[in-house]
């Protein structure tokens, strides 16, 4: 049985934050530029609270059957509400999307790859 890979992508909006964590999370933007954006297993947050209050978590994880990225996405949405919630952050309106990267089309490059290894 091969391992699936899936990125889980948790959204929501910061609320009711007080000047202290707003301040807080303005000197801690850098590392959570957009740019510097990765999936990763213990989960990547990134945010511009300057431009507007919304933030993403990215997570990385693996499972075998199909059905596994519903847990995965479940574990996604809790790590983020937990990470939230050790530090006080209100947030609304989370949602989480999740993509098993073994069923994601190939790009063109990957299907010139593939097409070049068949013959």
């Amino acid at each position: 049985m091969s391992t699936r890979t899936f990125r889980i992508t948790v959204r929501g909006v910061f609320d009711g934050l007080t000047p202290g964590q707003r301040a807080e999370l303005l000197a801690r933007a850098a590392e959570h530029d957009v740019l510097r954006a990765a999936f990763t297993p213990e989960g990547h947050l990134s945010y511009d609270i300057a431009a507007r209050p919304a933030f993403t978590f990215r997570f990385q994880a693996e499972g075998e059957e199909e059905e596994d990225i519903l847990e995965a996405a479940d574990q996604a949405e809790a790590a983020a509400k937990a990470w939230l919630a050790r530090r006080g952050y209100g947030y609304k309106t989370l949602r989480s999307q999740a993509e098993d990267l073994s069923q994601a089309p190939l790009g063109k490059r990957q299907r010139r790859a593939a097409a070049q290894k068949r013959t």
